[in-house]
């Protein structure tokens, strides 16, 4: 992970404890000169009501909030400071916090932004906020969401490619991409790279209207060219046989499968943005795999890649 050196962390007011700020302790530890930004956006709708207050009183009530949250980021970082850390503090006023801090990187120039997540009390999955959702479409740098766990030593990463795109430039370089930052986290904290990539069915309404279409054929075919371009990628990036892992149904289905099987800490993909009325979608495999996650997630975007969010003039 030597290009993260600029490390934006998003701090959550509403949590006793800040996974996020562990995570990136951590990844500091590991590697040298890592530079820790602390992120916080407050924002109270009673301060911008007009008719209540004068401009400058509204100003001024708006500064006593950012200086309390501001001491407070300070005393998170002081513990860490200590310990050699270098680390600043941001607080901003925003009534939107993931464009507050999609702007702050667009002007400051961060790697990697990490956020935690939160647990769902009745599901074993985590529970995905408004805000994670929107930094997940829009955030033009890698976004890693986290958990409050560590990651262990001789833990699974898990890498999920599409093999069925590779003609598409695009989508071989993010599978590249993935792979390679796979194989530097793994470096780094001494974990296990898997890969993961799913192959279609016979298309059923095909073998209803074609009666000399032949399924099985069909579907060895398609098995032994994802089976092939994952062994292609594996062997590329030093993958073990045993952690590759090809299932036939659904992307969604066969990576948060796999990712429970082996009990994964982290899973990469993709995020492969399209726009459309001023909004970036995050792609219909990572929407849905996203929500049956039990682990942390980064999440890369393609080369070239315009967030919607632009910086205020």
């Amino acid at each position: 992970m030597l290009k993260y050196r600029n490390i934006l962390v998003y701090i959550d007011p509403t949590q006793e404890e800040q996974p996020a700020l562990q995570r990136a302790i951590e990844i500091a530890e590991k590697e040298k000169e890592i530079k820790i930004t602390l992120f916080l956006s407050c924002y109270d709708l009673t301060y911008e009501m007009t008719s209540l207050s004068s401009m400058e009183e509204r100003q001024a009530m708006q500064s006593l909030v950012i200086r309390d949250n501001k001491e407070w980021l300070e005393t998170l970082a002081a513990p860490y400071r200590e310990q050699g850390h270098t680390i600043n503090c941001q607080v901003h006023w925003h009534n939107r916090p993931f464009q507050a801090a999609i702007q702050l990187i667009l002007k400051e120039g961060y790697d990697l932004l990490i956020k935690s997540t939160h647990p769902h009390p009745r599901l074993s999955a985590i529970l995905f906020t408004p805000t994670d959702w929107n930094l997940l479409r829009k955030c033009p740098i890698p976004l890693l969401l986290v958990k409050v766990k560590s990651w262990p030593e001789n833990g699974n990463i898990l890498c999920a490619v599409d093999c069925k795109s590779i003609e598409d430039p695009d989508h071989h370089n993010l599978n590249e991409a993935i792979l390679a930052e796979a194989n530097d986290i793994a470096e780094m904290v001494k974990s296990n790279v898997h890969v993961v990539n799913a192959y279609p069915s016979p298309p059923m309404n095909i073998m209803m209207e074609l009666p000399e279409f032949d399924p099985i054929h069909y579907e060895d075919g398609l098995k032994k060219f994802h089976q092939k371009t994952l062994n292609d990628y594996a062997n590329k990036y030093n993958i073990e046989t045993q952690n590759i892992h090809l299932r036939q149904g659904l992307p969604e289905d066969a990576i948060s499968d796999v990712a429970q099987e082996i009990k994964a800490e982290l899973v990469i993909l993709g995020t492969v943005g399209r726009s459309g009325i001023g909004l970036t979608l995050l792609g219909h495999t990572a929407e849905q795999v996203i929500d049956k996650l039990d682990s942390d997630l980064l999440a890369l975007k393609p080369d070239g890649f315009i967030s919607p969010i632009k910086l205020e003039s």
